[in-house]
């Protein structure tokens, strides 16, 4: 279904200048309704000094109590109905989703309105919910989550002074800093009927979607304006930032800002590239091929173009979580500390050799169809299909409908355009959390070789001719493009 059809104002009672978007996308033999309500507003609107502000608001509406019921009565409504309601979000957009079945239809969606029409802003909400988000920050994301952690460092190197540079979240200092009086006032400016997509898909009866919509002209029409974005700085030259912590392997992320999103035609041929080095958890990138399959290198080594937040334990990512600005960036994961320096050089030699060379024609040819065929995967249940259809309605463009479009006329020169317009390898910065990194920048800084340290004998002659070039690669830094902090001080402030 393309996404023009799907997607109008509601309802007509309400002046169009405050209309609710709606998308619809019927499915009358499925038992299954989903709700999506997605709201324009992230972290990108944290106010000064209140960062993680935008989360510990939708936390409140999505986790907390309503004026009729305490969170607990809410968590004992939804239980007979199998149902839940689902909170997520990112810098731009905030997400409120659940399934139900169409015999409980009305009861979960008043529920679910009721959580973000009348929140009850309680006391003992705002101090459970509170200290979550700190111990998701101190705790988790500083101390058990070395994955993300390298994610979220990265983006302090590329979006310094920027409210893409810090974890949605937030940072110790801004979650201590704020108040449920915050929270009640950015909620008053920023869930907005402006701000408010309602997406509604499965087996759900015909005039339920207006008569839905037309419940949340209860919320003001509008706010305060979205903020505006900088664009990141252009940064010259490579960057290094050592996280230490104890850790048996080191995560590592490479990246830098790129100035397409999916609204822009370079970013399809440039989603096939990255697609080529690495889909995320599968074998089929030439990363995963070189480093894992080839070295033992690790357990998996990814490429992407837009920010990526994996959805639960699947491969997917999460629909809704669009942005303005993007970035590429590989993850590498976890790799040995003897071998991290080796790792490093490598993911930038194969990068490079892609912006150098070109996508072979026969990775080009298999690249386009397995995409051909991987995307109909994205969109396999109700939720996820209403989820891209939204993004649509944000970008202008529909991620599956325009690769299904795209791909089968996309040339090997369309991906080699767009690649060497947007992609380098000259101005990375780079992340290494985990042990033994002060080594590790030593080595680097004094350019010194970085060998991969085998586990195994037996390493075919040709792969070991190609390590010594690789841990040789120059690497233009010195000891003042590296910094080295411990884990416990990462987004204190």
């Amino acid at each position: 279904m393309l996404l023009a059809a799907a997607v109008s104002a509601a309802p007509s009672a309400l002046a169009a200048e405050s209309s609710i978007r709606l998308v619809r996308l019927p499915s009358p033999a499925s038992p299954l309704v989903t709700l999506r309500l997605v709201f324009q507003t992230g972290a990108a609107d944290d106010e000064p000094g209140k960062e993680g502000l935008a989360e510990l608001t939708a936390a409140m509406l999505g986790e907390g109590g309503t004026v009729k019921r305490t969170w607990s009565e809410v968590l004992d409504a939804l239980y007979p109905m199998a149902a839940e309601i689902h909170v997520y979000g990112d810098k731009d957009a905030f997400v409120f989703t659940g399934t139900v079945h169409r015999d409980n239809l009305d009861a979960f969606a008043g529920l679910l309105a009721d959580q973000i029409l009348t929140p009850r802003f309680s006391v003992e909400d705002f101090t459970r919910i509170k200290q979550d988000a700190l111990d998701a920050i101190s705790k988790t994301l500083r101390g058990n989550d070395d994955e993300d952690l390298g994610k979220q460092a990265l983006a302090t190197l590329l979006y310094p002074g920027h409210p893409y540079g810090y974890p949605t979240r937030g940072t110790v200092a801004g979650v201590t800093a704020t108040t449920l009086d915050d929270v009640k006032r950015f909620y008053a400016a920023h869930f907005t009927r402006d701000r408010l997509i309602l997406g509604v898909a499965g087996g759900y009866p015909e005039n339920f979607p207006a008569a839905y919509a037309a419940r949340f002209a209860a919320l003001p029409a509008a706010g305060n304006p979205r903020a505006q974005l900088a664009p990141p700085p252009k940064r010259k030259g490579l960057r290094f930032l050592m996280v230490e912590k104890p850790s048996l392997g080191n995560a590592i992320s490479i990246g830098h800002p790129i100035d397409v999103t999916r609204q822009d035609d370079d970013f399809y041929p440039l989603f096939v590239a990255a697609s080529y080095l690495g889909e995320h958890r599968t074998f089929t990138g030439v990363l995963m091929l070189n480093m894992r399959q080839k070295r033992g290198l690790n357990y998996g080594d990814y490429a992407y173009v837009e920010n990526f937040i994996q959805e639960d334990w699947s491969t997917f990512p999460l629909p809704n979580i669009p942005r303005r600005q993007q970035h590429f960036e590989i993850w590498l994961r976890p790799v040995p500390p003897a071998s991290a320096g080796f790792a490093i050089r490598q993911a930038i030699y194969e990068t490079d050799k892609l912006i150098r060379e070109g996508i072979p024609e026969a990775g080009f040819v298999a690249t386009r169809q397995f995409l051909r065929n991987y995307v109909n995967l994205w969109a396999q249940d109700g939720s996820r299909r209403l989820g891209y259809a939204i993004d649509a309605a944000i970008y202008g463009k529909d991620i599956i409908a325009e690769l299904k479009i795209r791909l089968p006329r996309m040339t090997k020169a369309d991906v080699d355009r767009a690649v060497k317009r947007h992609l380098s390898t000259e101005n990375l910065a780079v992340v290494v959390v985990g042990d033994k990194v002060t080594a590790l920048a030593a080595a680097l800084a004094a350019g010194r070789p970085t060998p991969i340290v085998y586990d195994t004998k037996d390493t075919p002659t040709e792969v070991l001719a190609e390590d010594k070039i690789i841990e040789m690669r120059p690497l233009p830094i010195s000891a003042g493009d590296i910094k080295i902090v411990s884990a416990k001080t990462m987004f204190e402030k």
